[in-house]
């Protein structure tokens, strides 16, 4: 079973990769917001370590954007009780370790999965 985490739990592991050692195929993704995976991305280079996931927890589809950010904003915080968060899994890079959240959106006549490179400084 996949490790659940807190913010601090969450935090620590964002500050454990500096963003400037990311391999090639890292630094051709650009998701500082919430970005659907390209096509041309080899998602199995990701490894899950860890979920945001509560089990059991009630549904929770409200956003938190205090500063009028929005989804898809690159400095949106990241709070792990508010949607996308906690539906969303923690991946790493194999190569070099990058850390990013993933979550898979299901509409009514699409599925999507979606990336978000995890930053410290936004988890709130």
């Amino acid at each position: 079973m996949t490790k659940s985490l807190n913010r601090d739990e969450l935090l620590s592991i964002a500050k454990s990769f500096d963003p400037k050692d990311k391999c090639p195929d890292c630094q051709s993704l650009s998701c500082a917001g919430w970005e659907s995976i390209p096509g041309g991305f080899t998602t199995n280079s990701l490894e899950c370590i860890a979920t945001l996931r509560v089990e059991d927890a009630p549904d929770c589809w409200d956003e938190d954007h205090p500063n009028g950010t929005d989804m898809w904003s690159k400095d949106a915080p990241i709070s792990i009780p508010f949607h996308p968060y906690n539906k969303s899994d923690v991946y790493k890079c194999k190569h070099c370790e990058c850390k990013y959240l993933r979550y898979t959106e299901c509409g009514g006549y699409y599925v999507d999965e979606r990336i978000r490179e995890l930053k410290a400084e936004l988890i709130s």
